[in-house]
């Protein structure tokens, strides 16, 4: 059994919906289930819908809404070669549900986390209705399943946590791979135990993805985007930079969390609990091999760099740190108390550094910190990430570094406990040509 997974630009029209049949055709042999995004742009939309509509603008609301109407519809007629029928009469019924809840809350002036979560699914419902109708064109034996069945969440709207053990239960019990039928559900979307309809948030796809291989302990995890994988650098800022075919879930994480977007940590995990691998590849050039991420990685050193921008370095100067305990837990329960996450941290006996990159409550919480010492604020700096199994066992490893960057100034540098990430904090001006040259350093 595989899960494959579809992004929204994997299914943006008619033609790509195609090439997503094409590969789903390809492994009906392996009982495959297909999760879909919606069509790309849709789910922007939707918020912007709603949005419009809280703020007394029902006109401009209904306008877009039409908008995405009349593109699912001709997009409908492409794939069945048709300019109605039972699929037309299936999205304009999703259609007409979409407008009441518009003129809902354009009535209230009001859109509730919960109406915006019940607004924006209907992106996944769509496109879905869309794939089986053009699957069964083609002669495929189709199921299509409503992911909200399935998939049990809490009642955090707009970003819900998802129970893993009643999601399983529920996918165990209602869906039965079969070689030769193509399974289809909606990504993002699931719904609470009272049946309210919600959505998982950032890489709420991929997570869905991950959810129902390991309920139904599948073999592979396909994860299929506009990217042929993931690259040792940012192509935007390193024009040579060139595919992995292989990383360890620990360096993918390490890659997610320093910039690559490719694949979020978190929406893997219950593939990486099950050790099943998760491979990362591009719909428009499915004869290549993508990013293989699996439980451990053959091999040694640098395999990516990755960077992240807008962050604050903010230093505690303090000489009661000298041979004190729990000064950095006092700290430390400051961010905890203003919810900013703290990146990279270094210490020296009188002063403590660490990197953040959420700026909001910021202020609040650098008032308090000031109870403890001089604060120190340094705005506009960037993190360039080395990351790569068993980075400190090459002896030279760590002068190819500094004397690649040289004329770099560094503000920070920090070795991730795992012994795979050596962070690097720098001005952002800096941090392009910093990455151009360590990447011609360790892959030129």
């Amino acid at each position: 059994m595989i899960v494959l997974k579809f992004g929204g630009t994997s299914v943006r029209d008619a033609e790509w919906i195609g090439r997503v049949l094409d590969i789903a055709h390809q492994e009906l042999p392996r009982s495959p289930l297909l999760v879909s995004s919606a069509m790309a742009g849709v789910t922007d939309d939707l918020l912007s819908m709603a949005s419009s509509a809280s703020r007394g603008h029902s006109e401009d609301a209904l306008q877009l809404l039409e908008s995405v109407r009349e593109r699912h519809m001709e997009t409908c007629s492409e794939l069945l070669e048709c300019r109605e029928g039972p699929t037309h009469n299936a999205l304009d019924r999703l259609m007409s549900d979409v407008r009441h809840l518009i003129q809902g809350v354009s009535l209230v002036r009001e859109c509730t986390p919960r109406t915006q979560d019940a607004v924006v699914s209907f992106g996944e419902r769509l496109s879905t209705v869309l794939i089986a109708a053009a699957a069964e064109a083609r002669g495929i034996s189709v199921r299509l399943l409503d992911s909200r069945q399935f998939v049990r969440t809490d009642e955090h709207f707009t970003n819900a946590s998802c129970m893993l053990e009643p999601s399983y239960r529920l996918i165990r019990e209602g869906i039965h791979p079969l070689p030769g039928m193509l399974l289809i559900a909606q990504g993002f979307i699931g719904a609470t135990a009272d049946g309210v309809t919600s959505t998982l948030g950032r890489g709420g796809s991929d997570f869905s993805a991950t959810i129902f291989g390991a309920a139904l302990q599948a073999e592979e995890v396909q994860i299929w985007t506009d990217v042929d994988g993931i690259l040792t650098a940012d192509p935007r800022i390193v024009t040579d930079a060139r595919q992995v075919k292989s990383l360890s879930y620990s360096e993918a994480a390490e890659l997610a969390f320093f910039g690559a977007k490719v694949v979020h940590p978190f929406t893997i995990q219950p593939a990486v609990e099950l050790g099943i691998p998760v491979t990362v590849r591009n719909t428009g050039r499915p004869d290549r091999a993508g990013t293989r991420i699996q439980a451990e990685s053959e091999t040694h050193g640098v395999r990516a760099l990755a960077t992240r921008k807008g962050i604050t370095v903010i230093t505690i100067h303090s000489s009661r740190m000298l041979n004190a305990y729990g000064f950095l837990s006092r700290i430390f329960a400051v961010f905890e108390r203003f919810r900013i996450s703290v990146d990279l941290v270094a210490t020296s006996e009188v002063s403590v550094s660490m990197t953040v990159d959420n700026a909001l409550n910021l202020g609040p919480a650098i008032t308090e910190l000031e109870q403890y010492g001089r604060v120190q604020i340094e705005e506009r700096q960037a993190i360039l990430s080395l990351v790569g199994r068993n980075l400190w066992r090459d002896p030279s490893f760590v002068t190819r570094v500094f004397v690649a960057l040289a004329s770099v100034p560094l503000r920070m540098i920090s070795l991730g406990s795992s012994d795979i990430n050596l962070g690097l904090v720098m001005a952002e001006s800096s941090v392009d040509t910093a990455m151009r040259t360590l990447h011609g350093e360790f892959f030129g």
